[in-house]
């Protein structure tokens, strides 16, 4: 059997997740030795998402490579039509060091279930995670098939230059667009799931207890290190003051013992990582955190108020627990703001549902919540991924599938009757442009 075929495929796929099971503790303790990550964050954000993405796949894949018979108009009778679902063929995966389990084992579900081969490239900044990925893997799946190749930017520019039949990429803009270039010469298919600054609304009849809770917790995730972080807050004038102090209380509330010892808090990835977030401290004023540790590369999760838009804290993406503010008065200022930067891979509002869709409306970015951060990346029915400068392409659930397969149109037209109306000289053209009007 190849990787086209659907019993190898599903194989493939069990093995993956009988894989996984047997290295789920090494690749957890591989992410709390590279980025103090807990098991239990481990699991939620990484591991258990991709055993969910193995199941989803393993459930419908006899329905999303099944040829599929569509209409034919009448101009084409006698002729049935339909749709092949076939494998791109031989990828490359290139995951970033935040979420390293998650973002390099989730897009290969989906090369997988298509039907393609891969290479895999890890960070080289979370080495103890890639090195664990590289045994799992070599572990799991034939050499020929699936297969890790790590090393720094020279590796990157290696495997940027050469063809392939379609690149899953994850990380910076940046990056992305030195690999959009190399692999420009070939037209090759890409999905790039990149970043941006993702805006958190709190509006002025939002329940502050909540909000600040749930806002939180999504910029206390891995440490904010986290594409689709709340990036800044924008504040209703009238809440700020409020907003501030509530902040502070549900902080507390989650790390009594505060952030520094916590098992549950995760430590910047490495020193230039932590000399650059805590070099935004110096764009605004601390009214919340601000304290830190080289030692041990940890942040204290921070608000800073004060900061100008062209600050760097405000034009750069944080990728960290620094959490600048800016207010309003007019949810139209907020429009204006947002429409007028990229277009962020997640958006947030916090207030009433009704104002939450309106605003939603008038502006435009990968993903949303209402009332909610970071959520919409579990549900593996939404379309996960980035627009404009944040991104192209989506995967999770389906269109993991569908990000590395090509769907074929295909005719079959029989032999007899043969139709003389199509031949020239178009003897029924009339007829035909009544069919077709």
């Amino acid at each position: 059997m190849t990787a086209r075929d659907i019993p190898f495929r599903r194989e493939m796929l069990r093995r993956f997740e009988k894989g996984l099971h047997k290295w789920e503790k090494p690749l957890c303790d591989a992410l709390w030795t590279d980025l103090h990550k807990s098991y239990e964050e481990a699991y939620m954000t990484e591991i258990g998402l991709i055993y969910g993405e193995i199941r989803d796949a393993l459930r419908h894949l006899r329905r999303w490579t099944r040829t599929r018979r569509v209409r034919t108009p009448l101009t084409g009778i006698p002729s049935s039509s339909y749709i092949v679902r076939e494998p791109l063929g031989h990828v490359l995966i290139v995951s970033p060091w935040n979420y390293p389990v998650q973002l390099l084992l989730n897009p290969l579900v989906g090369a997988i279930a298509a039907g393609c081969t891969a290479v895999l490239k890890p960070s080289p900044y979370v080495p103890t995670v890639s090195q664990t990925l590289a045994d799992f893997i070599a572990d799991t799946f034939p050499a020929d098939y699936i297969t890790v190749v790590q090393g720094n930017r020279d590796v990157n520019a290696e495997l940027f230059a050469r063809r392939w039949d379609m690149v899953f990429f994850t990380g910076s803009p940046a990056l992305a667009k030195i690999l959009a270039a190399a692999q420009a010469k070939y037209l090759t298919p890409m999905v790039l799931e990149l970043g941006g600054k993702s805006p958190c609304i709190v509006d002025k009849d939002a329940d502050l207890t909540i909000a600040a809770r749930r806002i939180v917790w999504g910029k206390c995730l891995n440490s904010g290190q986290t594409c689709i972080a709340p990036d800044y807050l924008f504040l209703h004038e009238d809440i700020k003051d409020a907003f501030i102090e509530e902040f502070k209380k549900q902080l507390a509330g989650l790390y009594p013992e505060g952030t520094e010892n916590s098992g549950y808090y995760v430590h910047m990835v490495r020193d230039a990582a932590f000399e650059r977030v805590t070099g935004y401290l110096k764009d605004g004023t601390v009214v919340a955190g601000g304290r830190s540790n080289p030692a041990t590369r940890w942040i204290e999760p921070t608000l800073l108020d004060g900061v100008s838009p062209d600050s760097p804290v405000m034009t750069e993406e944080i990728f960290g627990p620094v959490f600048p503010i800016l207010t309003f008065k007019d949810r139209k200022e907020v429009e204006d703001f947002v429409n007028g930067r990229e277009k962020p891979l997640a958006f947030y509002y916090f207030g009433k549902k009704a104002d939450g869709w309106d605003i939603i409306s008038r502006t435009t970015s990968g993903g949303a919540c209402i009332n909610d951060v970071i959520m919409h990346v579990a549900n593996p029915h939404l379309p996960f991924g980035g627009v404009g400068n944040s991104g192209m392409g989506s995967y999770h659930g389906v269109r993991s599938f569908l990000a590395f397969t090509h769907e074929r149109a295909v005719i079959a037209t029989p032999l007899h009757p043969d139709l003389k109306f199509r031949y020239m000289p178009y003897k029924l053209f009339g007829l035909v442009k009544r069919m077709l009007g």
